[in-house]
């Protein structure tokens, strides 16, 4: 499974993005999707997760109440708004699909390219 992410860009603080995540294969709708962000000079964290058949799903304590994930089976896509951004929410954003609803990295096994997500104060 190939995915890419998009949708990031330049918000001011307060402001909304929704970032798409496509997925080269119909295999995609029995995967957990996932987001991940890594901020400059720090490591890959975990943002939010949703199950394949989008039933449940798992935030960040950080982006909790800010940011939703969703998923389209029919179209192979996953999605994350993301409200009432802050500096800190700066970061490279990536997609990601796996196996179980999980927030460890470790758990996904198929990866996106990255979008980059820049909240000014």
């Amino acid at each position: 499974v190939q995915l890419q992410a998009s949708g990031g860009g330049l918000v001011q603080a307060g402001g909304s993005l929704r970032l798409s995540c496509a997925a080269s294969l119909r295999t995609f709708e029995y995967l957990t999707s996932g987001w991940f962000r890594q901020a400059p000079g720090k490591e890959r964290e975990f943002v939010a997760a949703i199950t394949w058949a989008g039933g449940n799903s798992i935030y960040a304590d950080s982006v909790k109440g800010r940011f939703t994930i969703s998923r389209d089976n029919s179209k192979n896509m996953g999605y994350l708004q993301m409200n009432s951004l802050k500096p800190d929410d700066t970061a490279v954003y990536y997609c990601a699909a796996g196996g179980p609803l999980s927030s460890q990295l470790s758990n996904y096994h198929y990866w996106g390219q990255g979008t980059l997500v820049t909240v000014s104060s």
